[in-house]
């Protein structure tokens, strides 16, 4: 057989200069290095006017999450049997908002309600919460049981009882500004949102590209909004369960104690944890008898665990594909960025991220990182 000859075409040889040093071919790994280090610095860019501007950007995420919330009850509204297919759309735009205001009123009167019982409660409180206190140090074997004189003592030596009081009338009337601000936002968002469909359409000339926004909208308002929807309706649930346990044990202020199971619901993790320790503080306060304070502990401990894992997966299931690692991290993140309205906000905001990340090739891999099984609702 005759030798074929190396250089000739289609010869095995031909391939061979692939293995002679080619400039050009570490050119993508270095274009990858350095998007890699335009991205970081772009990211700490972007957390930097974050964090500086938290009292500026805050309300308008937390604006857009109440209209999400909003739109999603809309879409559950519409799945009432029978009468959701018949309401217009505008009747149950209506009364999603009315639903909407009324539980922001609602809690609103509760708080300021709860506010002067606590204080007409208050020398009831000390005298519970001092006998709590000398009963636990005849336990541990003090010389001494203390007094509410001593224990004033020892609280004005660690804290200014002044600067303490004008922090909180300053946090108070921070909040209520923030929720005034947030109102507005609310209020001219929804009046946007009639035009907002013929802006997308408007954005670019490619109908392509209006395109790909029209779905990512979509997709943010289908699975954020109704990730927000169902999470508000499995809070009050857990509210209303949580309300009947502390009921019956006797708590005082429940109906407060409930509203605020509702807002820490939206608070992975955390919040459940935050759900049963500010009950049983307040049980600490109140009884003073451990038997009755780990019952009651207990007690809201199951309701948290048989709804946050039981009927929270089977609603949710896995809506918006974020993975446990990710949720942690990001309400790290987001709560050192604007403190409490970020980790309301940390699941949303990731949520929102994954699926803009995820329509674009440079960012797809953040996309994945993030989803729960590295599969994308796209694949």
């Amino acid at each position: 057989m005759a030798e074929r000859d190396p250089d000739a075409p289609g010869a095995t040889g031909a391939n061979l200069p692939a293995l002679s040093p080619d400039p050009g071919a570490h050119a993508p790994q270095h274009l990858r290095l350095e998007a890699f280090v335009y991205g970081t610095v772009l990211a700490l860019i972007v957390g930097w006017v974050l964090y500086i501007g938290k009292g500026i950007f805050a309300p308008i995420v937390m604006a857009m999450l109440v209209v999400f919330v909003i739109v999603g009850l809309t879409r559950q509204l519409a799945r009432i049997p029978v009468v959701g297919a018949v309401l217009p759309l505008q009747l149950r735009y209506a009364l999603a908002v009315v639903v909407s205001v009324g539980a922001l009123t609602l809690i609103a009167y509760i708080a300021i309600d709860n506010v002067d019982r606590v204080a007409a409660r208050a020398p009831a409180y000390q005298a519970s919460l001092l006998g709590t206190i000398q009963s636990l140090a005849a336990r541990v074997g003090f010389e001494s049981e203390p007094t509410w004189a001593t224990l004033r003592q020892i609280l004005r030596d660690q804290v200014s009882l002044q600067s303490l009081i004008g922090s909180t009338v300053a946090a108070a009337a921070s909040i209520l500004g923030v929720a005034i601000v947030v109102l507005l936002y609310v209020t001219f968002l929804l009046i946007e949102q009639r035009a907002f469909a013929a802006k997308v359409d408007r954005l670019s000339s490619d109908p392509r590209s209006a395109a790909l926004i029209r779905q990512i909208v979509a997709d943010v308002n289908a699975r954020v909004g109704s990730y927000l929807a169902l999470k508000t309706l499995l809070g009050m649930l857990q509210a209303v369960v949580s309300w009947v346990v502390m009921w019956w044990f006797g708590l005082e202020f429940a109906t407060f104690w409930a509203m605020l199971v509702v807002l820490l619901n939206y608070i992975p993790y955390i919040g459940s944890f935050l759900s049963v320790f500010f009950p049983v503080a307040m049980a600490i306060v109140q009884f003073g008898d451990p038997n009755t304070i780990v019952s009651l502990a207990i007690a809201l401990v199951v309701v948290q665990f048989a709804i946050g894992n039981f009927l929270d997966p089977y609603l949710l299931g896995n809506s918006l594909n974020l993975s446990p690692a990710a949720i942690l991290v990001s309400l790290s993140v987001w709560s050192g960025l604007w403190g409490l309205p970020g980790a309301f906000l940390a699941v949303p905001i990731t949520a929102v991220m994954a699926i803009v990340f995820s329509e674009f090739a440079a960012t797809r891999p953040i996309a994945v990182l993030l989803s729960r099984n590295g599969t994308l609702s796209g694949d």
